[in-house]
């Protein structure tokens, strides 16, 4: 087993490394690693329907798409989040959580913290989760990436703020995350050792788990393929939010000019048919300014360039490209 420990703290290219590893090794894999600031969101859920984009925008906050299944995760530098990449050979390919979480419950039953799987795929502490866990089975290598979360001491008012989003405004049937009762390791442990010295003591244990554990050092080789794979995918608008499932949004604001609602669907990323609501007053026939919406990506800068180039004040009165936009969002 490679046991590596990733000391880059960007989401893209940590994304990636998984990817990397997983396609290209055929060794088994253990990561430890960190993401600063970041909502990573599941392969299958509507990125716009899991994240607070105020927040997310006027805090920095990056946002990236997973390889995994499950719900939308907040990680920040009192997260540590670990990886395992097993070869399933001749066993056939089944999730099964439990094996890749109990390493994880063992570390703090030695530091004198009882931890137990619950539900699907939660690890709990006196009822409350401080462990995610999400798997992807790679049938061409026959390889199962297991990843998951560990909240040592991440500020719980952040995880709600980024993920708190209006569950009116999204219809459609992608999976959305089940908010849950949060708590950090670090409450419950006798002494707070930090979370270094915390994901020292998983990496120990998991050096005795596996024999044949080895240090693996990414190399500059490594680097620059999973560079690559990170521009070319994680760090991609459409990966992040065009790969979200077919949607509808309905939305309001009100605006110097009156209440604008905007319904309309999106498939791919793009918007397939838009209707506007409200008691505005518009100085000309709004269909020419639909028409031209219609078929342009659901990314907030973009559309505003085409609400500018199509001169949507000139339809509305009293209200601007900058108000406008808003609307769809």
């Amino acid at each position: 087993m490679l046991c590596i420990l990733n000391k880059s703290l960007d989401s893209y290219f940590n994304q990636a490394t998984e990817e990397y590893f997983l396609k290209n090794f055929d060794e088994n894999v253990f990561m430890l690693w960190q993401n600063d600031n970041t909502i990573v969101v599941g392969k299958h859920q509507n990125t716009l329907a899991e994240i607070n984009i105020e927040y997310v925008k006027g805090n920095g906050v990056s946002v990236v798409r997973r390889l995994t299944g499950g719900g939308a995760v907040y990680h920040d530098l009192g997260n540590l989040n670990y990886t395992f990449i097993m070869g399933y050979g001749e066993e056939g390919a089944k999730v099964d959580f439990k094996k890749y979480n109990q390493p994880i419950i063992d570390v703090l039953s030695q530091l004198g913290v009882e931890a137990i799987f619950s539900g699907r795929n939660d690890i709990l502490i006196d009822g409350q989760k401080f462990s995610g866990n999400a798997e992807h089975i790679y049938h061409q290598k026959q390889r199962v990436l297991h990843h998951g979360t560990l909240l040592y001491a991440s500020k719980i008012q952040d995880i709600s703020d980024a993920l708190n989003v209006n569950p009116l405004k999204f219809e459609g049937k992608a999976r959305k995350s089940v908010k849950s009762r949060v708590t950090n390791i670090s409450n419950h442990l006798k002494e707070d050792i930090g979370v270094e010295k915390f994901g020292e003591r998983v990496l120990k244990h998991i050096t005795h788990l596996y024999p044949d554990a080895i240090p693996y050092e990414i190399n500059a080789f490594d680097k620059a393929a999973i560079q690559k794979l990170a521009d070319e995918k994680y760090s991609q608008w459409n990966w992040n939010y065009g790969y979200s499932p077919n949607y509808g949004l309905k939305n309001g604001i009100k605006t110097p000019g009156g209440f604008v609602e905007v319904h309309f669907n999106v498939e791919k990323g793009i918007i397939t048919d838009l209707e506007i609501f409200g008691d505005f007053f518009v100085n000309k026939d709004l269909q020419p300014l639909i028409k031209g919406l219609i078929g342009r990506e659901h990314q907030k800068e973009k559309l505003l360039v085409v609400l500018q180039d199509l001169k949507s004040s000139d339809y509305f009165n009293a209200i601007s490209e900058e108000e406008l936009v808003q609307a769809f969002f």
